[in-house]
């Protein structure tokens, strides 16, 4: 049967759940999975609901004849075939952990995801990249050619049809103009200990000081250098006998686990933008399996 899953927001009000749900049973769809959150502070309603469709309804009728409902309640919605990988362009620097954990992952199926492109301001991992059969384009960057380097970059995300570019350690910062184009759809991961260690070797200066904990976040991001709505975040504890250097190898495996995480939530619609903030549903069961896993 076909699984798809619909994302709403909306004022909270009351019976938004029974209209949802009386809708996908006329239209003979049987409700799998649901998760529903009531912002009391900002009166949002948010709600994520996967189905299957038991008498063969297509995605085009459901998302045509919803639209009565939605506009009963004044709700921005859109209905997902779950089994429609996102197509995600990657960035990277020089840092390849990220980028070769997510190549893994998708290679295995653990990501429901398409890398179509990668994206680098530097040649390192070329081959890494075309031996995968993913085009690889690198475009570099300079205080002089940035805004004809994010033409490049936008022409590629728009050629590849992507709907998400990913941030694996890409050390360049975005123009504001690029980050207002892809609000929402574009994911960084850093380092956790912003604000409080910036500029560089933030892990000598975390050992510097003695903390017990490093760890990493993935947000989207904005015109406000990290500071975008947080998706995930993970911590790993350390000790006052390990390294400068024992802390930038544990802190890449909490990086690259804490990006996974924040494309799994994102492709499989679990994310919904609140204001500065996230709402990040549960999984459903059943989406963290992979084709080659075990």
């Amino acid at each position: 049967m076909t699984k798809f899953c619909l994302t709403v927001s909306c004022a909270s009000k009351r019976g938004i759940v029974a209209g949802i749900a009386t809708f996908l049973a006329d239209h003979g769809c049987n409700i799998t999975d649901s998760s529903q959150f009531d912002d009391v502070e900002t009166g949002k309603f948010f709600m994520r609901t996967s189905f299957t469709s038991e008498t063969g309804a297509e995605l085009a009728t459901l998302e045509q004849e919803f639209v009565s409902v939605a506009q009963g309640m004044d709700m921005d919605f859109t209905f997902h075939d779950e089994a429609t990988k996102m197509k995600v362009v990657v960035m990277v620097s020089r840092f390849g952990h990220c980028l070769n954990d997510l190549l893994y992952r998708c290679r295995i199926g653990a990501l429901p995801i398409e890398i179509v492109a990668v994206i680098s301001n530097h040649i390192d991992y070329q081959k890494t990249v075309v031996n995968q059969d993913i085009p690889f384009h690198c475009i570099r960057v300079t205080k002089e050619n940035k805004p004809q380097a994010e033409a490049a970059i936008m022409q590629v995300v728009e050629d590849a049809g992507a709907d998400l570019i990913v941030l694996a350690r890409y050390m360049q910062i975005l123009s504001d103009e690029m980050c207002r184009k892809m609000s929402g759809r574009i994911i960084n991961i850093h380092h956790s200990f912003l604000p409080s260690f910036k500029g560089a070797n933030p892990y000598k200066q975390a050992f510097a000081r003695g903390v017990k904990l490093i760890g990493a976040t993935s947000h989207y991001v904005t015109a406000d250098l990290d500071e975008g709505p947080i998706i995930e975040q993970d911590t790993i504890r350390v000790t006052h006998a390990q390294s400068p250097e024992d802390y930038v190898s544990l802190g890449r495996d909490v990086e690259a686990q804490v990006l996974a995480r924040a494309i799994h939530a994102h492709a499989h619609h679990r994310v919904f933008l609140n204001g500065n903030k996230t709402v990040v549903f549960p999984s459903s069961p059943g989406s963290h399996s992979s084709e080659r896993m075990g």
